[in-house]
């Protein structure tokens, strides 16, 4: 027996004492993600009356649309309401996404929440996130084949989801960056270049390092790395000339295989910045051009920015008639940030949490005000020096200890009302 009690003493000291704090606050935390992922979307009502929302929880029926049908997107509340007992892919958040649930695309469902609908929305995109495949790799997410652990990180341009490992630059190991743009996403937005030079928080992986595609007004050229491995300037060579031609060129130019966050570097675009914003009419010019007669280099990955990257970017006619031609106008407006999708989500929990004694409090008159908050520090009393004789045992407190304690509470207070005697004048 004695042996038995000392096994189950050793096995009690070794397992993890969690406190009600603790519990109460890894739920908070938990809560705090879930309103911060689905971003305030309203989980009862439908969200196709608004039109094309500019940011909303998103999710895709496997039952309903597979592989080989037609991609289709459905809001909150219908995943909820109309495919609860069906597969789905969670999308996390796509912008300017209209409702797909109960239109064309799905053959023998109607949307509960909102029946009349187009026959489709043709301002949606799509991509093989809504047949569960992600990245360039194509595979699902989680992939039960993939032994390798590895993060996804979602594209702010294109908005699919890529590993880690497969955008040919190595996430910040410090994970300090807001956003990131897939190699493919660079090629097709080839100016972003001139401001991550600038801006960009982007570590190149080893397999690229001392290969440039492209140095603007150069063409293609080579990096030649100083022997001592310091990133100091490097001299950028031209591929040899055939014979008859010139002789080899060397242009010097900064090596920016490394994040570069030198306060010139900011300077100059912050500078440009002034330039077009606060005295347009004295110095007038495109930021970009400014960027653009400086030399930086290209590389085929993907990069990685920091927060309020996007209020550097310029916003002249030109730029913005380009960023109309390439679809990417959004990257002008500060509310189309995941991060700012997430807030609005925290916010709007908070204003829905209410405290339910405050709320109860504010319905009663001043006397059962008083006797509310009475019977209130009386249980918190009891229940503290109850709970001190088990911290006091080095007992845990078990399921059947709590029920214990409330039916003895309730029995005094009934003995209480009981006792009491009632005058009349």
């Amino acid at each position: 027996m004695a042996g038995a009690e000392g096994s189950a003493g050793r096995q009690s000291e070794l397992e993890p004492v969690v406190s009600l704090v603790d519990v109460l606050e890894e739920d908070e935390e938990l809560e705090n993600e879930a309103c911060a992922v689905l971003g305030g979307s309203d989980s009862e009502k439908c969200s196709y009356s608004q039109g094309s929302v500019k940011r909303q929880a998103l999710y895709a029926c496997s039952t309903c649309t597979p592989e080989g049908e037609e991609p289709a997107g459905i809001c909150l509340a219908c995943s909820y309401e109309c495919h609860g007992s069906h597969k789905l892919f969670e999308l996390y958040t796509k912008r300017n996404f209209r409702c797909d649930c109960g239109n064309s695309k799905f053959k023998n469902l109607e949307c509960k929440l909102f029946p009349d609908k187009a026959k489709i929305n043709s301002g949606n995109k799509y991509n093989d996130n809504f047949f569960g495949l992600y990245c360039i790799c194509k595979r699902p997410y989680p992939d039960p084949d993939d032994e390798i652990p590895d993060e996804m990180i979602q594209c702010v341009v294109c908005e699919d989801w890529f590993h880690g490992r497969h955008l040919g630059a190595i996430p910040p190991e410090s994970g300090d960056f807001q956003e990131m743009v897939c190699q493919e996403c660079m090629k097709r937005c080839s100016f972003l270049w001139a401001y991550a030079a600038r801006l960009a928080v982007t570590k190149v992986s080893a397999e690229d390092d001392g290969l440039v595609l492209n140095v603007d007004g150069i063409g293609d050229q080579e990096v030649i790395k100083p022997e001592n491995g310091d990133h100091q300037d490097s001299t950028l060579k031209e591929e040899v000339p055939e014979p008859g031609q010139d002789a080899v060129k060397e242009v010097k130019a900064e090596q920016t295989n490394e994040p570069c966050t030198s306060s010139s570097s900011e300077s100059d675009l912050q500078t440009a910045f002034k330039n077009q914003h606060l005295n347009p009419e004295s110095q007038p010019g495109c930021r970009l051009q400014e960027l653009n007669a400086q030399r930086f280099l290209k590389k085929d990955t993907a990069t990685y920015w920091p927060v309020n990257w996007r209020s550097k970017l310029c916003t002249c006619d030109d730029c913005m008639k380009m960023y109309g031609e390439l679809d990417v106008l959004f990257l002008t407006d500060e509310y189309d940030t995941v991060l700012a999708y997430e807030n609005k989500g925290k916010v709007d929990q908070a204003a829905d949490r209410r405290d339910p004694l405050m709320d109860t409090l504010n319905s009663m008159d001043r006397v059962q005000q008083v006797e509310l908050i009475c019977e209130y520090n009386d249980l918190k009393t009891e229940l503290k020096d109850y709970l001190k004789r088990f911290a006091d045992e080095g007992t845990v407190v078990k399921r059947e200890d709590i029920q214990q304690f409330f039916e003895e509470f309730q029995s005094k207070k009934r003995r209480r009302v009981d006792g009491m005697q009632y005058y009349c004048s």
